[in-house]
C-alpha cells in the first residue's frame, strides 16, 4: 500500500472525488489526505472523509491565506481536530516566495498552529517555500520553549539544511513529483541520505505532477511514480518503498491507522 500524504481534494477536485479515489485505490494507494488551506473550509473536508473511508484531513491556514482573517485561535484549531478523520494540523508555514501574506501574519499563523499541533498531538504540515532559515529557527525555537511536537515538511524542495535541522528535531520529510523532475538531482540526492524511517510521498494535487505526466493535471494515483523514484534514489525496489512510506505516515499519523 502507498499514501498520498497531502493533496487537496477541495476545491479542485469538486464532483470527481468518488472517482479520483477509487483511481488511487486502483493504483494501490491506501490512504489520502486531503489538506485544509483555510478554516471555513473545514466541514466540507470533513465531510469528503466521512464519506470514503480511504480519505482523512487536516485543519488550518495556508500560508498564503494569513493574512485574510486574524490569526486562528489555538482553541478552534483543537476543537476542529477532534473529528476522528481529521488527523493532522495545517497546513501551515512561510512562503517568502509569493509572499501573498504580511510576514508578521504568517510567522504568527504558524506559531499558533504549532501550539495546536503540540496540545492535540497530532502532527502539523508545514509548508516552507523561500524561508529555510526562518522556518528552521521557529521550529526550533518553539521545541525548546513548550517541548517537541510532531510534524512533517511536506513537498520538501528546500536546501538540505532545513531537511536535516527538521530531522534533528524528530520531523519527517514527504517529498512531491518535483522529485522525479530532470533538473532535481539534488533532491534525489538529499532524499538518498536521509533517515529512511523519516520519508513520506505525496503528490500535492492537482499540482506538480510527476513524471512522465508533468504538465497534466495532477491526482493522488499519481503518487506511484514519486514513490518509485524515491525507490530508484535509495536503491530499493517500489515494494519496499511502499512498506517504508506507509509505515512512516501511519507512525507520524496515528489517527489514520
Amino acid at each position: 500500500m502507498l499514501v498520498d500524504s497531502h493533496c487537496h481534494l477541495d476545491p479542485y477536485f469538486q464532483g470527481e472525488v468518488p472517482e479520483v479515489v477509487a483511481r488511487a485505490r486502483a493504483a494501490g494507494v491506501g490512504r489520502v489526505v486531503t489538506i485544509g488551506v483555510r478554516l471555513s473550509q473545514a466541514p466540507l473536508l470533513v465531510a469528503i472523509a466521512e464519506a470514503h473511508p480511504e480519505v482523512f484531513c487536516t485543519v488550518g491556514i495556508h500560508p498564503h491565506n494569513a493574512g485574510e482573517t486574524p490569526p486562528p485561535e489555538v482553541a478552534e484549531l483543537v476543537r476542529l481536530a477532534q473529528h476522528p478523520k481529521v488527523i493532522g494540523i495545517g497546513e501551515s508555514g512561510l512562503d517568502y516566495f509569493y509572499d501573498k501574506a504580511p510576514r508578521d501574519a504568517q510567522a504568527e499563523s504558524f506559531r499558533r498552529h504549532i501550539l495546536a499541533a503540540r496540545e492535540t498531538g497530532l502532527p502539523l504540515v508545514v509548508h516552507a517555500r523561500d524561508a529555510d532559515e526562518d522556518i528552521a529557527a521557529m521550529l526550533e525555537r518553539e521545541t525548546a520553549r513548550g517541548g517537541g511536537f510532531p510534524f512533517l515538511m511536506h513537498c520538501f524542495s528546500s536546501g538540505p539544511e532545513l531537511a536535516r535541522r527538521a530531522v534533528a528535531l524528530g520531523g519527517y520529510v514527504s517529498f512531491s513529483g518535483i522529485l522525479t523532475f530532470p533538473k532535481s538531482s539534488d533532491l534525489r540526492a538529499l532524499a538518498a541520505e536521509l533517515p529512511e524511517d523519516r520519508l513520506l510521498v505525496e503528490t500535492d494535487a492537482p499540482y506538480l505532477a510527476p513524471v512522465p505526466l508533468r504538465g497534466k493535471r495532477n491526482e493522488p494515483a499519481l503518487v506511484v511514480h514519486t514513490a518509485r523514484v524515491l525507490a530508484e534514489a535509495r536503491g530499493l525496489t517500489p515494494e519496499r518503498m511502499a512498506e517504508i512510506t506507509t509505515a512512516n505516515f501511519l507512525r507520524l499519523f496515528q489517527k489514520a491507522a
